[in-house]
């Protein structure tokens, strides 16, 4: 366990440069690692490295230029799912701090907004977004099932794709402008990005894949335990940013993260009704839908509580 003491200690220092540090960040991380202690003698085979993890959930949800050496391990996307709200976390950090730096340069919030959501955009590679072009393109143009999956392959992007993009950009450029100031900001988007990929690997365990080949069937189904690792991360990085928002009550930071995560679900349930599963596009667009609840229902109930 000394290599794992070495990177937590690392991973420890870098959360203290960022707004969403905190002793409940901290347990978080170690609630990861702890995992890896009490596996089956039957996993142990395959004990998890957690660096190697946390590069490959990096890797796979930004452009950041890292190279991986050596073989690709087959269920390392499975296990990588576990680390995917701490990198949300520092997509959100990165933003927060682009922001702040926009805000300082005298930007007004608008064009700030509008920068640091095109910059996210980059950083991430639009991957969820697109996803989410795919999902309305096949829900609202596909007549069966099958219909709905070959429209989710195309590359082309139809009307109901469009105007998705447009209004999530629309929502996030909205928010930050109304929320305008720059710790507020920083904080909301650290919560959103860490909350909604917290919530990705529980819908990727609930649902059955609804093809046999694709992004989300070629990472492989979570066991229970990492996709509860996920939540616990997720759900411990969103409440100590909302907690340092100061609102009125715990309640209602509840009340963000519950409307947050009734968004992925209902992203899910509908999925399951249109296609009969999950694809990697659905986990995109449950993802949009989530950030955007989560900011939506922030940027609610932060007027009346400070």
């Amino acid at each position: 366990m000394a290599g794992h003491g070495t990177f937590l200690k690392r991973l420890y220092h870098g959360y203290r440069l960022a707004p969403c540090a905190g002793a409940g960040t901290v347990l978080a991380v170690k609630a990861t690692l702890a995992y890896t202690d009490v596996m089956s003698d039957a996993t142990k085979q395959h004990r998890p490295q957690p660096l190697a993890e946390f590069m490959a959930a990096t890797i796979f949800l930004t452009r950041l230029p890292l190279r991986w050496k050596g073989d690709w391990p087959d269920d390392l996307n499975r296990r990588a799912l576990s680390w995917f709200p701490i990198v949300g976390c520092l997509i959100g950090v990165a933003g927060g701090m682009l922001y702040w730096a926009l805000n300082f340069a005298g930007l007004a919030p608008l064009l700030a907004a509008i920068v640091t959501v095109a910059a996210l955009t980059w950083l991430t590679g639009a991957l969820h977004e697109d996803g989410l072009a795919d999902v309305a393109d096949g829900f609202g143009g596909g007549r069966d099932k099958e219909a709905k999956l070959s429209i989710m392959k195309d590359s082309r992007v139809g009307t109901y794709g469009s105007m998705a993009l447009i209004l999530v950009v629309l929502a996030r450029v909205g928010v930050m402008a109304t929320l305008a100031d720059p710790r507020t900001v920083a904080l909301a988007l650290i919560g959103a990005h860490a909350f909604s990929r917290g919530l990705l690997p529980l819908v990727k365990l609930a649902l059955p894949d609804a093809r046999l080949k694709g992004v989300s069937a070629d990472q492989g189904r979570p066991d229970s335990a990492r996709a509860l690792v996920a939540l616990l991360i997720g759900f411990t990085l969103a409440a100590t940013a909302l907690n340092k928002l100061h609102l009125a009550s715990g309640m209602i930071s509840l009340s963000v993260m519950a409307i947050s995560a009734g968004a992925v679900w209902g992203v899910a349930r509908l999925s399951k009704r249109q296609i009969g599963g999950v694809t990697g596009d659905v986990l995109g667009a449950g993802q949009q839908m989530a950030e955007i609840g989560f900011l939506l229902a922030l940027a609610a109930v932060i007027p009346a509580s400070t």
